[in-house]
């Protein structure tokens, strides 16, 4: 069973999972070199892809880690409506695009789970669909994402329960396209 105890409650350690989550959706070499568009679709879904690679690792680990879970969604929809608002969006719209938001991330959950299940092809054409798909990206793109999510999914699998239900995640920096394709040939995991 897992408890919070003294500074580190349940909703602080969210807010620091969440500050991690956010800091690993804006590495730089997601847009610069992954094509990821910088745009405001583009890092809406590097944040729930981001936020499914957290989410799924803890899924081993519930039922405890549940109420967890909930105070992370908790937290990552109120910072969205937070940014609505912030980009003008009226106060009488913000709940539509919130629900919008809140069906578009689960369902990036059911084909993010789906692609992790099937092949590489099957993850790569699931983040095709939905990171790039509001540009042309060559096939290339979504295949180095999907090596990266795995590589991802491989190393929050090997980060204690505690830790991150303390917040304390460690991403690996994204490797840029060119070393995976390096990597690739040369018969080497990352």
């Amino acid at each position: 069973m897992f408890s919070f105890s003294g500074r580190n409650s349940a909703r602080e350690a969210a807010d620091i999972a969440y500050g991690r989550v956010v800091e690993q959706a804006r590495q730089p070499v997601f847009f610069a070199e992954y094509g990821v568009p910088d745009t405001l679709d583009g890092r809406f879904e590097l944040m729930c892809l981001h936020a499914f690679l957290y989410l799924h690792r803890l899924k081993t680990d519930r039922p405890q880690a549940s109420p967890f879970c909930q105070s992370f969604f908790d937290r990552m929809f109120a910072d969205f409506d937070r940014s609505l608002r912030e980009t003008g969006v009226g106060d009488l719209s913000v709940g539509k695009h919130v629900k919008r938001m809140a069906r578009a991330f689960y369902g990036r959950i059911l084909s993010y789970e789906s692609g992790l299940a099937g092949d590489d092809a099957w993850l790569a054409a699931a983040l095709a669909r939905n990171v790039f798909g509001t540009v042309s990206a060559p096939e290339s793109a979504a295949n180095d994402l999907a090596y990266y999510v795995r590589s991802a999914v491989r190393a929050l699998r090997s980060q204690s329960a505690a830790d991150l239900l303390a917040g304390d995640i460690s991403f690996e920096v994204p490797p840029g396209p060119s070393r995976i394709t390096l990597s690739y040939l040369s018969g080497d995991a990352l």
